[in-house]
């Protein structure tokens, strides 16, 4: 009878235990812009590898179609992080709110402007000129470059009309449908509409020097960026997301497109896993090797949003406080 007091006290102590260390993990949600986009790729992949577990941490991905919904979200306190383009980093500094990019993942946007295949006589943005074109959503980091490249084009910004369709089947449908002539869109949606005909690449920001091309520069984009007083209340969290993204960013960089897209769900494939594998081998480059903002991108970053927005137009903004490299250079 003594024996199996202390053996159910032994089982009982261990469950104890074991639930403790399940109050124990960090928990933490973050909004992704579209967890499905090869963009923003890491963030799957890092739960998938159990890189969060391994941290001691419980992540919750939620997704969001456009990056701009995300930001608001975490603005509103709902989410901690947000995994989107480091540009909202610059923008938000603009209107009084103080973000920073806590792990860079790319050092150029893996985006494209398409333009649909039934406007053959579209060479240049410029030709977009009173035309429709889509974007994820208003005020997205779709919608900024797209702003960019016109204004780039000698096109004014009330010359053409920006629609947010988001991304994947929205915005194929909207394309279909006529409802834009192009659009800014990633991998696999590009994939998709260039194996059927219906769409064709204008601009391709796809590698870093398809990048520099098109932008002037390297261009950090997908990123896990959080609001500042929360990383400065919370580092110890914030050093072991750092460890388990940049780990992710590693095993990214020595997989080949194949192995990392084992990992993914499959219906991240959309019913076509060797164009998806075909899109990640030509894209991969974009990803950082270890998620510090790479030199001097910051600043194109910075000269791009300058190029069209009122809101960044004589504002002093101190890029230094837009992104911290500290808890990727401590990573394990």
């Amino acid at each position: 009878m003594r024996m199996r007091a202390v053996v159910q006290s032994f089982a009982f102590l261990s469950a104890l235990a074991a639930s403790t260390a399940v109050l124990a993990a960090d928990k933490v949600t973050i909004m992704v812009g579209g967890y499905e986009k090869q963009i923003y790729l890491p963030a799957k992949l890092a739960e998938s590898l159990g890189y969060f577990k391994d941290e001691g941490l419980e992540v919750e991905l939620l997704n969001e179609a456009a990056g701009v919904d995300a930001e608001n979200e975490m603005l509103a306190g709902a989410v901690q992080g947000v995994v989107g383009f480091y540009d909202h980093c610059i923008d938000l500094q603009a209107k009084g709110k103080f973000v920073e990019s806590v792990v860079q993942f790319s050092q150029a946007p893996g985006e494209v402007e398409l333009v649909s295949s039934k406007y053959p006589d579209v060479k240049s943005m410029a030709d977009f000129k009173g035309k429709n074109l889509g974007v994820t959503g208003l005020g997205s980091s779709t919608n900024f470059l797209t702003q960019y490249l016109m204004m780039k084009s000698g096109v004014q910004l009330s010359d053409f009309t920006s629609v947010p369709v988001g991304a994947g089947a929205t915005f194929i449908a909207a394309m279909q449908q006529d409802k834009i002539q192009g659009g800014m869109t990633t991998e696999p949606t590009i994939s998709r509409l260039l194996s059927t005909g219906e769409a064709r690449i204008l601009v391709d920001m796809r590698t870093i020097e398809k990048t520099k091309a098109a932008l002037g520069g390297t261009y950090p984009a997908a990123s896990l960026y959080m609001q500042t007083a929360w990383v400065e209340k919370n580092k110890p969290v914030v050093q072991k997301l750092a460890n388990a993204f940049v780990k992710t960013l590693k095993y990214i960089n020595t997989h080949s497109a194949a192995e990392i897209s084992d990992k993914m769900p499959k219906d991240y494939y959309v019913g076509n896993k060797d164009a998806y594998v075909k899109a990640l081998a030509d894209g991969k480059e974009m990803f950082t090797v270890d998620g510090v903002m790479p030199q001097g991108g910051p600043e194109t970053v910075l000269a791009v949003l300058s190029g069209f927005s009122k809101n960044i137009k004589g504002k002093q903004i101190d890029l230094s406080k837009t992104y911290t490299s500290e808890f990727v250079k401590n990573a394990k």
